[in-house]
Protein backbone atom coordinates (compact mmCIF):
# COMPACT_ATOMS: atom_id res chain seq x y z
CA UNK A 1 0.00 0.00 0.00
CA UNK A 2 1.64 3.47 -1.17
CA UNK A 3 2.30 6.11 1.95
CA UNK A 4 0.14 8.78 1.50
CA UNK A 5 1.00 12.44 3.01
CA UNK A 6 -0.81 14.60 3.80
CA UNK A 7 -0.18 18.48 3.93
CA UNK A 8 -1.04 21.44 4.94
CA UNK A 9 -2.66 23.62 2.88
CA UNK A 10 -0.64 27.19 2.59
CA UNK A 11 -3.34 30.16 1.97
CA UNK A 12 -2.15 31.96 -0.99
CA UNK A 13 -4.49 35.04 -0.43
CA UNK A 14 -7.28 36.33 1.69
CA UNK A 15 -9.70 38.83 1.14
CA UNK A 16 -9.51 42.27 2.88
CA UNK A 17 -12.04 44.37 3.73
CA UNK A 18 -11.47 46.79 0.99
CA UNK A 19 -14.64 46.33 -1.53
CA UNK A 20 -15.91 47.68 -4.56
CA UNK A 21 -19.17 47.67 -6.51
CA UNK A 22 -19.41 46.20 -9.99
CA UNK A 23 -22.64 45.40 -12.01
CA UNK A 24 -24.66 44.99 -8.86
CA UNK A 25 -21.80 42.75 -6.91
CA UNK A 26 -19.25 43.47 -4.26
CA UNK A 27 -16.02 42.61 -4.75
CA UNK A 28 -12.78 42.20 -2.43
CA UNK A 29 -9.63 43.49 -2.56
CA UNK A 30 -7.07 40.69 -2.39
CA UNK A 31 -3.81 40.45 -0.21
CA UNK A 32 -0.85 37.85 -0.33
CA UNK A 33 -0.27 35.63 2.05
CA UNK A 34 2.60 33.87 0.87
CA UNK A 35 5.32 34.76 -2.09
CA UNK A 36 4.98 33.39 -5.29
CA UNK A 37 5.73 33.93 -8.53
CA UNK A 38 6.17 38.20 -9.06
CA UNK A 39 3.71 38.41 -6.12
CA UNK A 40 5.51 39.20 -2.46
CA UNK A 41 4.13 38.47 0.47
CA UNK A 42 1.74 41.38 1.45
CA UNK A 43 1.35 42.51 -1.87
CA UNK A 44 -2.19 43.73 -2.93
CA UNK A 45 -4.31 42.65 -5.99
CA UNK A 46 -6.90 43.49 -7.55
CA UNK A 47 -10.54 42.42 -6.80
CA UNK A 48 -12.99 39.09 -6.79
CA UNK A 49 -16.15 38.43 -5.76
CA UNK A 50 -15.54 35.25 -4.16
CA UNK A 51 -12.74 33.03 -3.14
CA UNK A 52 -13.78 31.08 -6.03
CA UNK A 53 -12.88 33.28 -8.73
CA UNK A 54 -8.90 32.83 -8.02
CA UNK A 55 -6.96 29.47 -7.78
CA UNK A 56 -5.16 28.87 -4.27
CA UNK A 57 -3.16 26.56 -6.61
CA UNK A 58 -0.81 27.54 -8.95
CA UNK A 59 0.75 31.14 -9.80
CA UNK A 60 -2.21 32.57 -10.66
CA UNK A 61 -2.97 36.51 -9.97
CA UNK A 62 -5.30 39.63 -10.15
CA UNK A 63 -4.02 42.87 -9.72
CA UNK A 64 -3.63 46.62 -9.93
CA UNK A 65 -7.78 47.04 -10.37
CA UNK A 66 -8.73 43.98 -12.68
CA UNK A 67 -11.82 42.27 -11.49
CA UNK A 68 -12.74 38.77 -11.63
CA UNK A 69 -16.44 38.17 -10.92
CA UNK A 70 -19.39 35.51 -11.03
CA UNK A 71 -18.28 31.89 -12.59
CA UNK A 72 -14.81 33.46 -13.49
CA UNK A 73 -11.76 31.49 -12.58
CA UNK A 74 -8.43 32.61 -12.37
CA UNK A 75 -6.09 29.47 -12.55
CA UNK A 76 -2.98 28.33 -13.72
CA UNK A 77 -0.44 30.94 -14.84
CA UNK A 78 -2.87 33.09 -15.70
CA UNK A 79 -1.68 36.93 -14.57
CA UNK A 80 -5.34 39.19 -14.90
CA UNK A 81 -4.01 42.63 -14.48
CA UNK A 82 -4.44 46.53 -15.44
CA UNK A 83 -8.04 47.10 -15.63
CA UNK A 84 -8.99 44.34 -16.89
CA UNK A 85 -12.75 42.75 -16.29
CA UNK A 86 -13.06 38.90 -16.71
CA UNK A 87 -16.96 37.46 -15.91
Amino acid sequence: MPKRTLEKEVKKYELTKETVEHDGRILYRIKALTSFGNVSRGDLGGFVEKAENLSRDGDAWVSGDARVYGDARAYGNAEVSGDAWVS
